[in-house]
């Protein structure tokens, strides 16, 4: 698991430190900031593997600053190893880890916001050595990069080996196997899992395959909605995320555990979960239980397995979704903000705001007011006025009237504001 992170030359935030939680870390912040890049910074330090090859690059500074990047990572056996420190060769526009084998973190799997999803396996992934103890160049860590949601259904080769079926496939294998080998197919995980991530008033369940198209001769993963059956091809894109996520996890954790009987090793015990925007795609009643319900089924993959969790989001629902289950001694939440020109990174004190319009008015989300620009605006300058304050109004909203009528324009006639507001000749609208 990756405990921590040191940036020294390179991303948005000068000199970013970061110490993980062992359970549940959360990045928030406006766009642009960084929580993307910190995330793929994360896979990289865990794997040795950049995802879909967005490799870090420090800009050119004349080696006034040696760009750095310092991780610990801790293995599954034996004590806690130290941080270690790679450096970036201009040269080669590489990053130089330190020689040696690398901590095993476990399974890694990343989920990005664009659909893809990048997965490294500790027994197919890590480092393979000959009888005398060396390590071949072509057997460094790598990590298998689902580029696109396309990739995800029609599966991945690698030098004409196939090592993903795909979800098209492999749904279609295991529903037919758990007629003939009830105790031998996963798809009775995977229904697990994508019931869990459902949300629980729309369940979803895994249906029978079927052909969907004149001319193609395949048939194609169903789901058995509330209202009735989607073929997969047809998911919107807020189910089809659901149900790749929920894919990518059994499959990851299925070919783990067959590549580690084979290797005749224990399955690890140690899973970390990487997802960009949590919420993309989502209504809001789906934002609010996606992330308990991704701590669930996790930890539902085995039962002595840990779960660690890196989650960037720009939704309040998500993190009012936390307030149950966040532990300080174990959860982590990250705020990256913009201040006077100038990118931070803050490890943000977690209190409870008590619902979404508590977490959209805290320092976390910048907004003043729950509303639309025009109605803050609007309230603004009539708080300005009723406090004899004329130098903070803005143009245009610098009379009694004209702020008057914008208010009637932008907010409804039980607003709070208007008990409040001396009321000019006429009713007020709304």
């Amino acid at each position: 698991m990756l405990k921590s992170v040191k940036l020294q030359g390179v991303g948005p935030v000068k000199g970013l430190t970061a110490s993980f939680g062992p359970r549940l870390n959360i990045l928030t912040g406006d766009n642009g900031l960084g929580k993307s890049f910190l995330l793929d910074v994360a896979f990289w330090s865990l794997t040795g593997s950049w995802p879909a090859g967005r490799v870090a690059l420090p800009e050119p500074n004349g080696k006034k600053e040696k760009p750095a990047i310092t991780y610990h990572v801790s293995g599954r056996k034996g004590p806690t190893r130290a941080e270690k420190t790679a450096t970036f060769d201009y040269h080669t526009q590489s990053w130089l880890r330190p020689p040696g084998r690398p901590v095993m973190p476990g399974l890694v799997v990343y989920a990005t916001v664009d659909g893809g999803f990048v997965v490294w396996d500790p027994a197919r992934n890590y480092w393979r050595e000959s009888l005398s103890g060396q390590v071949e160049p072509a057997e460094q860590p790598r990590a298998y990069q689902f580029r696109t949601p396309d990739d995800v259904a029609q599966g991945l080769t690698e030098q004409g080996r196939p090592v993903c079926n795909g979800i098209v496939i492999d749904w279609t294998n295991w529903y037919y196997r758990q007629a003939s080998e009830p105790g031998d197919s996963p798809f009775e995980l995977l229904k697990q899992v994508i019931a869990q991530l459902a949300h629980p008033d729309e369940p979803m369940r895994p249906g029978k395959p079927r052909r969907v198209y004149v001319d193609v001769a395949r048939d194609y993963p169903t789901i058995e909605m509330a209202y009735g059956e989607v073929a997969y091809p047809h998911l919107s894109a807020g189910v089809r995320r659901i149900v790749n996520l929920a894919y990518v996890l059994v499959w990851a954790w299925e070919e783990h555990k067959q590549a580690a009987a084979l290797r005749n090793e224990e399955p690890t015990d140690q899973l970390v979960l990487l997802v960009d925007e949590v919420e993309a795609h989502l209504h809001p009643k789906w934002q609010r239980v996606i992330l308990p319900a991704l701590l669930q089924v996790a930890a539902g993959l085995h039962a002595e397995i840990r779960v660690q969790v890196l989650c960037a989001t720009h939704s309040p629902l998500v993190l009012a979704s936390l307030e149950p289950l966040f532990n300080e001694e174990t959860d982590c939440l990250y705020w990256f903000d913009l201040e006077k020109k100038e990118v931070h990174f803050r490890l943000f004190p977690w209190a409870k705001q008590g619902d979404v319009v508590g977490w959209l008015l805290s320092p976390l989300f910048g907004l003043k007011q729950a509303r639309s620009r025009e109605a803050e605006t609007a309230i603004d300058a009539a708080e300005a006025y009723m406090a004899a304050e004329p130098e903070k109004l803005p143009p245009g909203l610098n009379t009694r009237q004209a702020i008057e009528s914008e208010m009637r324009r932008v907010l409804p006639g039980d607003d709070p504001i208007w008990s409040r507001w001396p009321l000019t000749t006429g009713s007020r609208q709304g």
